[in-house]
């Protein structure tokens, strides 16, 4: 699997910030139609909103609104600093196998 648009967002400080209210303005979705759709209150949609850049949102909950938007969540664990998943694997390999040498 290529991750690299992944591992790109990854460097950045908070990547997902708002993004599901940036995506709903640039696709022009009133806030009305998706809580229609969601079978919610606007409300509710504005603090499915706020509670996003919070972490406090269920995958769930972004796949629903994503849908409700005629999109679909996909998400990604990257390493930290734009480094690939190969090279994470392998400083973690080097960090326990010179524990291990310093245990003699």
């Amino acid at each position: 699997m290529e991750l690299r648009p992944f591992r790109q967002a990854g460097r950045e400080k908070n990547p997902t910030n708002a993004l599901l209210r940036t995506v709903r303005q640039v696709l022009r979705v009133p806030v009305a139609e998706i809580a229609e759709k969601m079978g919610v209150s606007r409300s509710a949609i504005f603090d499915m909103e706020e509670r996003e850049p919070k972490n406090t949102i269920t995958l769930s909950t972004l796949s629903r609104v994503a849908e409700a938007m005629g999109c679909k969540l996909v998400y990604g664990i990257v390493p930290r600093g734009g480094k690939n998943l190969e090279e994470l694997a392998e400083e973690r390999l080097w960090t326990e196998l010179l524990k291990i040498g310093n245990r003699d």
